[in-house]
């Protein structure tokens, strides 16, 4: 489904920086993959070509047999839309906008009546046991449901694809594995989901790991018991 070949990325400016230095890497339908790595090591910005947010310099990236190059922005948009849902360690979610609104507004710009969109907006808030705060705006939500309105956001276009940013990085121990526990069960759906992250608890909760360091991919490691438990005695 994804197929990167001798991927480059340099950020240009009075110091290039090459931060991307020759990513190989293929990922099949419904794998579950998380790309390890430290701040700096190029991870985001990987995850920002794969989500088609971002351009690259050298190689090759085709999604699902098409060549990411040089794409029109409508193209692209219309793949990211059709494609891809992301989750955000931020949530990224409109401060001014309820839940119910911010889960369907992917759906207002596909051009879904309001009707339409609305009611599916509250099956997937409650799809994540949110339906009661469905007219409730962000800063009234907790850490935890603002991540679950953000996964409802990702999961309202039917994407094939979830790219998920540090998830984790913003929530508690426990709320962290509730999180990594529902993305756990839309990939058992059959739904490819690509992770960020620095936290080995949450890597070792995926089935393939991607090593990466400062723009190489250091090792490619499958995990074929991935923890039930990710976070250890924090959970306890």
């Amino acid at each position: 489904m994804l197929h990167l070949q001798n991927l480059h990325k340099t950020y240009q400016g009075a110091a290039p920086l090459h931060v991307l230095r020759g990513i190989t890497l293929d990922i099949a339908p419904g794998e579950f993959v998380s790309i390890m790595g430290a701040s700096g090591s190029g991870k985001s910005t990987l995850l920002n070509i794969l989500g088609i947010l971002d351009n690259y310099d050298e190689g090759e990236y085709i999604l699902d047999g098409q060549p990411i190059k040089n794409l029109s922005e409508s193209r692209a948009a219309d793949l990211r839309n059709r494609m891809i849902g992301f989750i955000f360690q931020n949530f990224n979610l409109i401060p001014y906008k309820n839940a119910l609104e911010n889960v369907a507004l992917p759906l207002y710009y596909q051009g879904v009546s309001r009707k339409k969109r609305n009611a599916l907006a509250l099956e997937h808030l409650e799809r994540l046991g949110l339906r009661e705060w469905a007219h409730h705006l962000p800063n009234e939500l907790s850490g935890g449901q603002k991540q679950r309105v953000a996964i409802a956001r990702a999961l309202i276009t039917k994407p094939r694809i979830i790219l998920a940013d540090e998830p984790t990085g913003a929530l508690d121990s426990h709320t962290s594995a509730e999180v990594m526990q529902l993305l756990t069960e839309l990939n058992a759906e059959g739904m490819t989901v690509i992770i960020v992250t620095h936290e080995s608890g949450v890597a070792y909760r995926t089935k393939k790991i991607v090593h990466l360091k400062d723009g190489v991919i250091e090792s490619i490691e499958e995990n074929l018991h991935p923890s039930d438990n990710p976070f250890g005695d924090l959970m306890k």
